[in-house]
């Protein structure tokens, strides 16, 4: 097409300026003027005008300039209209780049988590706001909430259909999700679907344990263990978001279960309850779950209900030795409000980490969050 422009531009250039034979009549009005001339019966000045042939050449010559200017200019047109980004300074403010000037958005979102990374991210700059929660922490390039627990593709395991393990999956990301991205849990309330919709009732201790550290939290009964709850005479949540990232894989389990393996980290935009303070501060909540739909062929269980079979957490910026079932963020203006932490410093953003095998009963110090 570029090809044929410039061909088409360039015969019409030719055209314009080609030499034309003069037609008789104007042969015989050049041949009158000149005899009237000679006698002087012209007005003096007639031919202080243009001649028509001058005229014709010099719009040729302009139309051959904007040829030659318009089509290259066209085109630019074009691909800046197409890709606004090659101008320099964003004069259309299309830059989405995080930290390119007021107006900007978060960066681009991580890609779902397949497998355990091998590293801890990279920092973050920036410094939380209230209108920018997760400015400066690895969790401003999550997903938000449940759009973060993306569930693996359902397939048939032992005696359990793709239907099955379809819906055991669903019931896991239900689980996460009740107990810890729902508002109502965040702020005290209890995980209804957890408690009566998910947990097998046939698996009774899980059950009544969790009822009882809901309502009886202590240090050998934190519903922490679970469930991500905050204080609202104390905090309250920045925005509607919590941030999520992590992965659920499944595989088959011991005589025939079907065997689900949940870790994701949440992380808590925070301030204080007073509704006049700007501070703000992340707490980050990582857990690990497995659960087991096992065959009620083999078992005595609830059809299509889960047992939880292992469950470990890590919590941190949160006040430590502190059981009153909640967790308190640290704020610069206050300083800790627990224990003194003793254990060791740890990244909360590393998910090459496993806090099974890494966990101490000592309330440790975070790197960042």
């Amino acid at each position: 097409m570029w090809e044929r422009l410039v061909q088409d531009s360039e015969r019409d250039i030719r055209m314009s300026e080609a030499p034309k034979e003069p037609s008789a009549r104007a042969r015989m009005v050049t041949e009158r003027l000149r005899q009237q001339e000679a006698r002087g019966e012209l007005p003096p000045g007639w031919r202080t005008g243009p001649a028509w042939q001058e005229m014709n050449g010099r719009a040729a010559r302009r139309r051959k300039m904007w040829t030659i200017i318009g089509v290259p200019l066209a085109i630019a047109v074009a691909v800046v209209a197409m890709k606004p980004s090659l101008l320099p300074g964003d004069p259309f403010g299309t830059d989405t780049d995080t930290g390119r000037g007021a107006g900007t958005q978060s960066a681009a979102p991580l890609p779902d988590e397949t497998a355990a990374p091998t590293t801890a991210p990279a920092a973050a700059p920036g410094t939380p706001t209230l209108d920018k929660p997760f400015a400066g922490s690895p969790a401003e390039r999550y997903a938000d909430g449940a759009a973060g627990i993306v569930l693996p593709e359902a397939k048939p395991v032992g005696s359990f259909s793709k239907a099955h393990v379809a819906r055991a999956l669903a019931q896991t990301k239900s689980l996460l999700v009740d107990a810890n991205i729902d508002r109502e849990t965040l702020l005290g309330g209890t995980p209804e679907t957890v408690l009566d919709k998910v947990l097998d009732p046939k698996q009774p201790e899980m059950l009544d344990d969790a009822r009882s550290w809901l309502r009886k939290p202590g240090k050998d009964s934190d519903p922490l263990w679970l469930f991500s709850r905050f204080d609202r005479d104390e905090v309250r949540l920045v925005g509607d978001v919590v941030k999520t990232h992590g992965r659920t894989t499944f595989k088959a389990g011991r005589d025939g279960a079907l065997a689900i393996h949940a870790d994701y980290t949440f992380v808590y935009p925070l301030a204080p309850a007073d509704p006049e303070s700007i501070e703000v501060t992340r707490t980050i909540v990582r857990r690990v779950i497995d659960l087991e739909l096992a065959d009620p062929a083999k078992y005595e269980v609830t059809p299509g209900k889960l047992a939880i079979t292992r469950f470990d957490q890590d919590l941190s910026n949160t006040a430590c030795d502190v059981y009153d079932g909640f967790l308190h963020p640290e704020f610069d203006s206050t300083g800790p409000t627990g224990a003194p932490p003793t254990g060791p410093t740890t990244d909360p953003y590393d998910r090459s980490r496993d806090i099974g095998q890494s966990r101490t009963e000592s309330c440790g110090t975070v790197s960042r969050t």
